[in-house]
């Protein structure tokens, strides 16, 4: 239920979430959210200062009000593709953006996986930071550029001709995708540490675009993932798929997980039930539940039937949540949504609503750096903001102050 009062005061309408256990400080507390101008504020001004009354209360009918979800790792959705449809980019943008807003997730870094270097010219510059809002979907974040610099023996789904080496260091990366490109729309990229030249250009390229650094597609060694950790990544690309499978005397990448002379890498999963096993996805949180990021992988037929589909310039298909490069058994991206992953990871793990809230909201804002606007309800952050019910459904979705229904964000399909 929503209610209104009429103020006159200075600054926009104050909006007040009650009736709710807000998601604070790794806990569930009972209290209050208030919003102003599309941010999350400290209530005392009002009381005190200005002696006003919330212009807008909503009743939350006892459910939990937390950040929205964030999805750092998403290929497509809807029929669009961000690495195969080029001349219709911003149209994907658009519609894939809506969509996800309508599921919970408010923020996302859209994905492309390996191309040539005249897709990323095409693309990058329509995948950069921009705000959300009701009007224009989940917020941008700035894209994630999965490969080429990976390795042909852990591929996936990825076209190995597109693949590609760095001995000639910052040259190779600034030719394929243009290190201006990197510095203002990329938010991370993944990599193998063990592809020539890779190892000795990560800090380099993070000194060069200030962008994050993720390790995937891997046949890496503890070794030389550790030296890709000291030189500045920080993340793994959908942990346990396509890496040096855990060996008890050589981990591999996986091996950083239970590292003790570092500080650990975030990782992504995906817990779809597919690509990483119920078992599997407890022995990751239990080995280092701080670092858990939730992801869909997501690839164009999500939130779409059966059926064949692309995944760069690869032919997929999609049947009953399994995705599959067409004639192989090759797993090629995910249908799932966030919100599924969320509720599959507290069903898998037996992590508490907040840890499993938190792995897709506080920790990939951690991971990005932006935890001063995104992945917490703290005063000053941005009023992107879920309510759910106690089984984790997502009941309720705010951007930017405003909320989104289906009567306020229209999106289309590809089909």
């Amino acid at each position: 239920m929503t209610t209104s009062s009429s103020n006159s005061s200075e600054g926009g309408s104050i909006t007040q979430f009650y009736n709710c256990v807000v998601l604070k400080d790794h806990k569930l507390v009972d209290d209050y959210v208030y919003v102003q101008d599309g941010k999350i504020i400290d209530p005392a001004k009002m009381f005190f200062d200005e002696r006003r009354a919330p212009d807008v209360r909503i009743d939350c009918g006892g459910g939990i009000v937390a950040p929205g979800y964030i999805d750092v790792q998403i290929n497509g959705a809807f029929g669009y593709d961000f690495s195969n449809d080029t001349d219709i980019i911003d149209e994907a943008v658009d519609n894939v953006s809506k969509g996800l807003l309508m599921q919970g997730c408010t923020a996302y870094c859209p994905t492309t996986v390996s191309s040539r270097p005249e897709v990323y010219r095409q693309v990058l510059d329509h995948l950069g930071p921009r705000a959300g809002s009701v009007e224009r979907g989940a917020e941008v974040l700035g894209a994630h550029v999965e490969g080429p610099f990976i390795s042909p023996q852990k591929k996936g789904a990825h076209e190995l001709a597109t693949l590609r080496t760095a001995e000639s260091g910052l040259e190779a990366f600034d030719e394929c995708y243009g290190l201006d490109r990197l510095r203002h729309n990329v938010a991370y990229v993944t990599m193998a540490p063990e592809v020539s030249g890779v190892l000795e250009t990560i800090p380099k390229l993070i000194e060069a675009t200030g962008i994050r650094i993720a390790a995937g597609h891997s046949n890496a060694t503890t070794a030389e993932a550790t030296q890709a950790l000291a030189g500045g990544a920080s993340m793994i690309t959908h942990l346990f798929n396509a890496m040096h499978p855990f060996h008890q005397r050589d981990p591999g990448v996986i091996g950083l997980l239970g590292a003790s002379d570092t500080t650990r890498p975030f990782y992504g999963i995906i817990c779809d039930g597919v690509h990483v096993h119920p078992h599997s996805v407890m022995i990751a949180y239990r080995a280092h539940p701080d670092g858990a990021c939730l992801v869909t992988d997501a690839m164009a037929a999500q939130s779409l039937p059966n059926g064949v589909y692309k995944l760069g310039e690869m032919d997929v298909d999609v049947h009953d949540g399994n995705v599959y490069i067409q004639g192989t058994n090759t797993i090629a991206g995910a249908v799932i949504t966030l919100a599924e992953c969320v509720r599959n990871f507290a069903r898998f793990t037996g992590a508490s609503k907040v840890e499993a809230l938190e792995s897709a909201t506080l920790h990939p804002a951690q991971m990005l750096g932006i935890t001063d606007r995104k992945g917490v309800l703290a005063y000053g952050a941005d009023a992107d903001i879920i309510v759910l019910d106690h089984e984790l459904n997502v009941q309720r979705i705010f951007v930017a102050g405003k909320e989104a229904t289906r009567e306020n964000v229209a999106y289309r399909n590809k089909l």
